[in-house]
């Protein structure tokens, strides 16, 4: 049965969207035989479907030194009717995304903190894209999306 992965993205901007798609084509590549992989936004989310992931990768910009308002919006739909279900929620491996103006310290605090609450396991260190857009952020957001699709595939998650 494929393995499951979830990419939760706010990308209000043209920038961002590139950086989403390259998350997701990073999932497709040909090399991994038994992921599936989806791209949604953080209001197209509920509990369920997060209870349904092998694995999630969070994306998010970086407002007023904060995690977006809808990747917040996520954490409090999905948060308690996740923890009620600790077969299903615990240990679930995700990484963090954050496409920061500032430093992303504040986001990474943030979503740390609940993710921590939540018993999530990051299995991959956070990926900051941070100042003006630059190609390289694409690339890197394709060999994030590579690796947790690897991981999964490969039974290492």
């Amino acid at each position: 049965m494929a393995k499951k992965l979830l990419i939760v993205a706010h990308a209000p901007s043209p920038n961002t969207e590139l950086l989403a798609a390259a998350l997701l084509r990073g999932t497709q590549h040909p090399d991994i035989e038994n992921v599936t992989c989806e791209l949604r936004s953080p209001f197209d989310c509920d509990a369920e479907l997060v209870l349904e992931q092998d694995a999630v990768v969070l994306f998010t910009t970086e407002n007023f030194g904060y995690m977006s308002g809808a990747l917040k919006d996520f954490f409090e739909r999905i948060y308690y009717p996740c923890l009620e279900q600790p077969k299903r929620n615990e240990s679930k491996p995700f990484a963090l995304v954050v496409r920061a103006g500032l430093d992303g310290t504040g986001t990474d605090i943030a979503v740390h903190k609940i993710t921590s609450g939540l018993k999530w396991r990051e299995v991959q260190p956070m990926l900051l894209c941070h100042g003006d857009h630059r190609d390289e952020f694409i690339q890197q957001c394709e060999e994030l999306g590579l690796t947790m699709a690897a991981g999964l595939d490969n039974g290492i998650f």
